[in-house]
Formats: C-alpha cells, structure tokens, sequence
C-alpha cells in the first residue's frame, strides 16, 4: 500500500498526536524543532510540518517501534507515509 499525501497526512496528524500524550517526548520534539505550543497548533494542518514530525520520530528505532505499536501500524509503513509528504522523495544522485 503506497501513500496518498491526504492519508499521509491523517498518520503524521496522528503522530503529533502521540507526540503530545507522550510526557518525555514531547519536551525533546519541541526543543528540537524550536516550536512553541502555539506554533504546533498552527502548524498541524502543513504537510512539510507534518512530515517534520515523521521525521522526528524516525529518528529513533525505539520511537518508531512506540508510535507503530500505539497504532497497529507495521514499521515500514511510517517511511512510506514520509515519502509521500514535501521533502520525503527519495534523492537519486546520479
């Protein structure tokens, strides 16, 4: 199953969600990104914020592992959805 950017928004609006259930993550997500309350609840209707907030997540095995599980998600399918959002095309460099 590929990604449309639509269902890939609705997993990423999902993920912010956890995100902001998660007591010890949420404080890291935000000082990483520099965003204020306020900037999340702005932010969350903009793809390429959305798929900042994928990439957060992908950032540790044990967060994609959390998040996936909370959701019955398989892992894989949290870089699918990323590649369908500004900024997840796969870079050919040749």
């Amino acid at each position: 199953m590929s990604y449309t950017a639509e269902s890939a928004e609705t997993l990423a609006l999902q993920a912010l969600g956890w995100l902001a259930a998660n007591d010890d993550l949420m404080p890291v997500f935000m000082g990483a990104t520099g965003a204020s309350e306020s900037d999340l609840k702005a932010q969350a209707a903009d793809p390429t914020f959305l798929g900042a907030v994928l990439d957060f997540i992908m950032m540790d095995d044990a967060w994609v592992v959390a998040f996936c599980d909370s959701v019955s998600l398989p892992y894989a399918k949290l870089m699918m959805a990323r590649a369908a959002l500004p900024g997840g095309e796969q870079v050919n460099w040749t």
